[in-house]
């Protein structure tokens, strides 16, 4: 067991300390726990159900002839380190998402129209090799069922800094502070941040919590900002937005 204090741990400074189960070996996990990852698009309640963590063990890349081997609880920052080091084209969307590689695939996340998928082979899922042609990948999340322990990806050369540094444009208009990351999912034809901004919610805040100033669809914490307080602000951004334009706000970050 590992004792984690989310208020600390946690992209978005919320949350209680608990004790989580580490996991050291493949296989299946208890449907009774709940797999986190670098926690860095959850909000954890007070009450959450049991929780479970990779271990170290699932931290490593290794490099075969034709693919690039990735453990679920590698970092996002550390496997684009290793493409700029080694040359590898297809990592450079990493650049400013945070995350590990499972919690990262399994949300499909990326930047406008590219994705993690697009150069992935495979994932190991429980104790099974599934193949990318097996797996559902659409916006901002899959069809994969189960813990994620590695994911392997085709093996290119050529890291594109060009491309990097577009990721890098137009990840700048990000907020600095404490969030979660994008908040809600972008509706068909249209865009979560333009909704909660045309609906009054840009800058709105309840206590410690608030839509950025910044960028619409961040709900980011100020300081001190609580479960109680982030939950009030979604709950009256889907209404608002659901009044206003008739359109079912999906939520992008998970409420655990």
């Amino acid at each position: 067991m590992r004792e984690i204090d989310f208020s600390k741990f946690s992209s978005i400074k919320i949350g209680p300390k608990v004790e989580v189960r580490e996991i050291d070996e493949i296989g299946e996990i208890p449907n009774d726990l709940f797999l986190i990852g670098g926690s860095n698009n959850l909000l954890i309640s007070p009450n959450p159900p049991p929780l479970a963590i990779l271990s170290k063990k699932f931290d490593y890349i290794v490099e075969d002839e034709d693919s690039v081997r990735v453990g679920a609880a590698t970092s996002s920052g550390k496997v684009l380190s290793y493409a700029k080091k080694y040359n590898l084209r297809g990592f450079e969307l990493l650049q400013k998402l945070p995350g590990t590689i499972g919690g990262i695939v399994k949300m499909n996340a990326g930047l406008k129209e590219f994705c993690i998928s697009d150069n992935l082979m495979n994932v190991l899922v429980n104790n099974t090799r599934i193949a990318k042609k097996d797996i559902n990948f659409c916006y901002r999340k899959s069809s994969i069922e189960g813990a994620i322990f590695e994911a392997v990806f085709a093996k290119k050369e050529g890291f594109d800094y060009a491309l990097l540094e577009i990721f890098k444009n137009m990840r700048n208009n990000q907020p600095k502070l404490p969030s979660a990351g994008s908040c809600f999912k972008n509706p068909l034809n249209d865009f979560a941040g333009r909704l909660l901004e045309v609906t009054g919610f840009k800058g709105k805040r309840i206590g410690n919590m608030a839509f950025s100033d910044v960028h619409a669809n961040f709900l980011i914490n100020l300081g001190g900002g609580i479960y109680k307080e982030a939950v009030t602000l979604i709950d009256e951004a889907k209404r608002a937005v659901f009044e206003r334009f008739g359109i079912k706000l999906e939520l992008e970050i998970e409420i655990v």
